[in-house]
């Protein structure tokens, strides 16, 4: 006997008097056949009236998003679905009547803005027409400043979202050290650039100590309408005598330690490089020396760290060779050896070199020799200055002196006093090759449009500027002079053209560039009294590559100066074979 079935079993029961309805004994699933069950069925809405709407309305459904997830027909994934209804051919007529007037509050760029966005397109939007291929959506203004549309994914963009496309698949890159730490440096301090941001030190104008050298007369016709065909003047190759003396090496600078006329000792090339190191992008590296109660501050011997950056700072920096650029020119280190040449030049150039008209300093060049150098000195000025560092509720004195340097001097047209300057040069290789940063033709947006270039040159080269205006700052200059400098043909780092000079008060153009001298001070500060702690001995700070932080190291005292010795074995080894 064939068992009973479920429905049986109830039907047998006698009828009950209780709560509820009366069990039937007939049943209406005779003849329906088995539905088969599928794990990736969706129960969504039990009605949906805008579906039909959309479609007459051109749109398109959006496959994979959060709206169409709840559109699904259960039972969808079967090949044949035994519960499918057949509309009748009376319902193609039926369309459902809406007078409502539908409206899209979007969000633009404030007050009348608007702006098209391309991609796929979205149910029910307004202004937006429907296609294969992709779809125009229009953004009207609306509040808060901010914009809402659609990105090229079918995602949601705007705020909160994902811009696709932009830095998304962006390579981080990977930059080399500017020096090779050893396993015997021991390290003792990691500095964040965001704390050191934080610091500021409200520092006294400094003192004039000393002053050495001399300087020519500034040339007024470089003055000229920038960008203008007349005023474009061909970079000239002259030999000149100049130098560039780290801190420990500078007699001056030890004999003012001997006399205890400062704490901290460096020049203004290295105090500009650590004032302003937020800023910078490539690695680089100083040497600390701590001697008693004295810092000497130094660059290493072989150190990049008076190389001429180019667009350090700019999104799209330049690349190297070995990230795909096949340009060499073009890289980071050409480019720097093409601006540390001009800039090597370009001050001597601009001026008048007159042996009856030129301003001595008290004291002759300190570096050099008539007897020993075969071309002559450049127009330089040697100003050693002492700033106050100490703190306001210290009684400790912390002094820092420092040696800066001057380029020209200028007559006061109203005055008639004489002005000291400082000259500077930017360069242009490629306004259309990578690594350009967007930047302006010069030839053509120099003369109409010169506060954009110099704008884009701040942005892209804001390292680069603010140790150029802070080294001005330091040395009391009068005026920081900027030239033009750009390439004849942009194949060819070779040859070059002036295409103008302007000219800058160092306070007001650091606080153009919201340069903090402050912030600058205080970095100055912090590491010294790091350093001020340690026992004697020599300490090395380097900036991270690929990560904006500070490292301090503490190395052997014969770290840097064994070097010479072994190559000079290395050579002699070589000769006798």
């Amino acid at each position: 006997m064939a068992p009973a079935s479920l429905l049986d079993l109830v039907a047998a029961l006698p009828p009950s008097d209780g709560w509820g309805p009366s069990v039937a004994t007939e049943t209406t699933l005779d003849g329906v056949p088995y539905a088969p069950y599928s794990k990736a069925d969706k129960l969504g809405r039990m009605a949906d009236w805008t579906e039909g709407k959309d479609r007459e309305r051109g749109g398109r459904q959006q496959y994979g998003n959060r709206n169409y997830r709840d559109q699904q027909v259960y039972g969808a994934n079967q090949q044949n679905n035994p519960f499918g209804i057949i509309a009748a051919e009376e319902e193609a007529t039926f369309s459902v009547v809406d007078n409502t007037r539908t409206t899209t509050r979007g969000r633009g760029f404030g007050r009348g803005g608007g702006t098209v966005f391309r991609g796929r397109g979205q149910r029910g939007a307004q202004n937006q027409r429907g296609g294969a291929r992709g779809t125009f959506q229009r953004v009207g203004a609306g509040r808060g400043g901010q914009q809402q549309g659609y990105d090229n994914r079918g995602g949601r963009g705007g705020r909160g979202g994902r811009r696709f496309g932009y830095r998304d698949d962006k390579p981080q890159r990977n930059r080399d050290a500017s020096i090779q730490v050893r396993p015997d440096w021991a390290l003792l301090e990691e500095i964040e650039f965001t704390r050191l941001t934080k610091l500021s030190l409200d520092t006294p104008d400094g003192e004039d100590i000393d002053s050495y050298g001399f300087l020519y007369y500034y040339d007024r016709s470089y003055d000229k309408q920038p960008g203008a065909k007349t005023s474009e003047k061909r970079l000239n190759v002259l030999e000149r005598a100049a130098y560039n003396v780290t801190t420990s090496s500078d007699p001056i600078i030890q004999d003012l330690a001997d006399k205890d006329e400062g704490t901290i000792f460096a020049t203004d090339t290295i105090l500009s490089m650590l004032m302003c190191s937020p800023r910078s992008v490539y690695s680089w590296d100083l040497v600390l020396t701590k001697q008693g109660d004295r810092i000497f501050i130094d660059r290493r011997e072989g150190s990049s760290l008076d190389m001429v950056t180019v667009n350090e700072n700019a999104a799209d920096a330049p690349l190297e060779t070995s990230e795909g650029n096949k340009d060499t020119i073009n890289s980071p280190s050409g480019l720097m050896m093409e601006a540390t040449h001009i800039n090597h030049l370009f001050p001597i150039q601009v001026v008048q070199e007159s042996e009856s008209a030129k301003r001595d300093m008290p004291n002759e060049h300190p570096f050099y020799n008539p007897a020993e150098e075969t071309d002559p000195a450049a127009s330089k000025a040697y100003r050693y200055r002492r700033f106050d560092l100490s703190l306001a509720d210290s009684e400790e004195a912390l002094h820092l002196i420092v040696r800066t340097e001057l380029d020209a001097v200028v007559k006061n047209t109203i005055s008639g006093e004489d002005q000291f300057l400082t000259i500077k040069a930017l360069n242009e290789f490629d306004n259309k090759a990578q690594g350009s940063g967007g930047a302006l033709d010069w030839r053509t947006k120099l003369a109409s449009q010169r506060g954009a270039v110099v704008a884009t040159e701040m942005k892209n080269n804001s390292f680069k500027l603010a140790r150029w205006t802070t080294q001005a700052i330091l040395a009391k200059a009068d005026m920081m002079k900027l030239g033009f400098v750009s390439r004849v043909n942009p194949r060819s780092p070779n040859d070059h053209t002036i295409l103008g000079v302007l000219g800058y008060k160092p306070r007001e153009f650091a606080a153009q560039m919201n340069l903090n001298l402050a912030n600058g001070w205080g970095i100055v500060r912090t590491i010294v009294d790091m350093v001020l702690k340690m026992d004697d001995g020599k300490f090395v700070l380097i900036k991270d590559p690929n990560k904006n932080m500070l490292r301090l190291y503490s190395v052997p005292n014969d770290t840097f100066e064994d070097e010479g010795s072994v190559m000079e074995k290395v050579e002699e080894d070589g000769d006798d074979e």
